[in-house]
C-alpha cells in the first residue's frame, strides 16, 4: 500500500534550472524571495512534501533549507515549520525634528481626512461579528451539498424566502420568494434592470434632482437617457412625469430622499403609482436605509401600492455592512424572469455562505435585534449632531433627520465651496450637497451632508468638534 505522506504539506511553485539540483533549489528559493513573490512569514513545505512533490531526494531539500536558514533568508523553529525569513529594511537616517511654526507660517493641510463624516456608511466597527459567526456556523452545518454548485441565478430559496417574510413584516413589502432576486449590491440590481429595461425598447429613466452620479451614470451606460424630475420643498415633483414623452420608468428614494432627507407625501407617493398605471411604466424604488426611523412610524414601502408597477430594491449595506454585497429586488412577475435570465446570463452573484448565513441571520431574529440597537445608536448621534450644531451655530438649520443616517446641515448661499475647504484644511471629510445635484439643477441649495454614522464610537466626538469649528 502506497503511502500517503506526499499529500500532505502547502504548493510551492517553483523552477529548477541546471544539473547541480540543490544548487538550483537553492535559486530558486532565493529568487522566489528576492522577487517578493515568497513574502516574508509564508510557511513553506516540509523537505519530506517538496522532495516528493519535486522528484528530489529529501535530504537534498534538507539541506538546501539549511543552507538557506543560515543564509538568512529562511527561518526554521520547531513547531513553526520553515518559513520565508522577515528581512529589515536599513532603516533611512533620522530626519531633523522641524522648527516650530512661526507666527506667519503657513499651515499644512492633513494629506489624509482625519475624521469621516461623508454619507452611505454605517458605522462599520458595530457589525455583529458574534452573531454573524454563529449565524455562518449554523448555515454551514446545515447547508446540502447543492448549495454550493452554480445555482439559482435569483439566489438561494432559503435567503429568498426569509427575505419575503422579513420584507412583508418590517417593511409593507408584498414579497414572494419567485419574485425576489439576489444580487451584489444596489448597482448591480440597477445595472441588470437597466439592461432588461433597454431590451424592452424603453429609452428614458426619470431621476431625482439630488442623487448619486453613479446611479445616473449607469442607466446612460445602458442607453438610457436620464430626464430629471424638479424638486421643492414637498419633495420630487412627480406630476412632471406625465409630461415626459418616452419615459418607461423612473427611480425614486421615496421613503427618504438621499441625500436632502425627506419622505415623499402621500398625494405624491399615489401621483407616481397612478402615473406607472396609466403609461404602463415602472417605479424603481430605492429603498436604501428604510429599517432606520427615529421620529415617527416607519413609512412603509412604495412597492406596497402596487407589486405590479414598482421594482423594489433593497441592501444590506446600510443596516450591516457594504462588504458583504449583499442586496435584493422584488419584482413584477415578468421582470422578475427576465431580470433572473440577465443575472444567469452575466454569472455575478453573491456568495452562496453569506446568503445561508443572512437567511439564517434573518430566521433567528438576530438581525431584528441588531438593527434595533443600531438604531438605538444612531439616534444618539443624531441627537448629539443636531444639540452641538444649534450650540456652536444656532442659525444653522438642520434637515432630513426623521430617519437613516445622514442630516443635512442649510449653508448661507454662497458659502459651501469655502466651507468644505476649510473642513479640508482641518482634516474633515464631509460632502456638499451640491456634489449630489444633477449638472441641468440650478444651483439654490448649499449645505452639508453629513453622515453620521460613519465614524467609530472612539472617533466620534474628534468629528463632532472639527465640523462644528468649520460652521458659519
Amino acid at each position: 500500500m502506497a503511502s500517503d505522506w506526499a499529500t500532505f504539506g502547502a504548493d510551492l511553485h517553483l523552477e529548477l534550472r541546471g544539473t547541480r539540483l540543490r544548487a538550483g533549489l537553492m535559486d530558486a528559493l532565493r529568487e522566489a524571495v528576492r522577487s517578493g513573490r515568497l513574502a516574508p512569514g509564508t510557511r513553506l513545505p516540509s523537505s519530506r512534501s517538496l522532495a516528493a512533490d519535486l522528484g528530489l531526494a529529501r535530504n537534498t531539500v534538507a539541506d538546501a533549507y539549511a543552507e538557506l536558514v543560515a543564509e538568512g533568508w529562511l527561518t526554521a523553529r520547531q513547531g513553526s515549520g520553515t518559513r520565508v525569513a522577515r528581512r529589515t529594511a536599513p532603516r533611512p537616517p533620522a530626519a531633523a525634528a522641524p522648527p516650530p511654526p512661526s507666527a506667519g507660517s503657513v499651515r499644512r493641510r492633513p494629506a489624509t481626512p482625519v475624521h469621516n463624516l461623508n454619507s452611505g456608511t454605517p458605522d462599520l466597527a458595530s457589525f455583529p461579528r458574534a452573531d454573524w459567526l454563529k449565524a455562518y456556523r449554523r448555515a454551514l452545518t446545515d447547508a446540502p451539498n447543492e448549495a454550493f454548485g452554480y445555482g439559482d441565478p435569483r439566489g438561494r430559496p432559503e435567503l429568498r424566502t426569509a427575505l419575503a417574510e422579513y420584507l412583508a413584516r418590517a417593511r409593507g413589502v408584498h414579497a414572494r420568494p419567485e419574485r425576489i432576486v439576489i444580487c451584489a449590491g444596489f448597482v448591480h440590481g440597477l445595472m441588470l434592470i437597466g439592461q432588461v429595461l433597454r431590451a424592452r425598447g424603453v429609452r428614458d429613466v426619470a431621476v431625482e434632482s439630488y442623487g448619486l452620479d453613479l446611479h445616473d451614470g449607469l442607466l446612460r451606460r445602458a442607453g438610457l437617457g436620464t430626464p430629471v424630475l424638479g424638486f421643492d420643498e414637498r419633495g420630487t415633483r412627480t406630476g412632471e412625469l406625465a409630461g415626459l414623452d418616452g419615459c418607461g420608468a423612473v427611480l425614486m428614494t421615496a421613503a427618504h430622499q438621499y441625500p436632502l432627507g425627506g419622505a415623499l407625501p402621500p398625494d405624491r407617493r399615489a401621483e407616481v403609482v397612478d402615473w406607472a398605471r396609466a403609461s404602463g411604466g415602472l417605479v424603481l424604488e430605492d429603498d436604501y436605509d428604510g429599517e432606520f426611523r427615529y421620529d415617527r412610524r416607519s413609512v412603509g414601502a412604495l412597492q406596497g401600492l402596487d407589486p405590479e408597477r414598482v421594482a423594489y430594491l433593497g441592501t444590506a449595506s446600510k443596516s450591516l455592512a457594504p462588504g458583504l454585497r449583499l442586496a435584493w429586488m422584488v419584482l413584477p412577475g415578468d421582470l422578475a424572469v427576465e431580470v433572473a435570465e440577465t443575472k444567469g446570463a452575466v454569472g455575478w452573484s453573491s456568495s452562496t455562505p453569506d446568503q445561508l448565513a443572512f437567511a439564517e441571520f434573518l430566521r433567528s431574529g438576530a438581525y431584528d435585534r441588531h438593527v434595533r440597537a443600531m438604531r438605538l445608536r444612531y439616534r444618539r448621534r443624531r441627537d448629539q449632531l443636531v444639540a452641538a450644531v444649534a450650540a456652536h451655530s444656532p442659525e444653522t438649520r438642520v434637515s432630513g433627520i426623521a430617519a437613516g443616517l445622514h442630516a443635512v446641515l442649510a449653508l448661507p448661499p454662497g458659502t459651501e465651496q469655502a466651507t468644505l475647504r476649510a473642513a479640508a484644511w482641518r482634516g474633515l471629510a464631509v460632502q456638499g450637497v451640491n456634489a449630489f445635484r444633477r449638472p441641468t439643477v440650478p444651483l439654490t441649495l448649499d449645505g452639508l451632508v453629513v453622515g453620521y454614522a460613519t465614524p467609530p464610537d472612539s472617533g466620534w466626538q474628534g468629528a463632532l468638534g472639527a465640523l462644528c469649528g468649520v460652521l458659519p
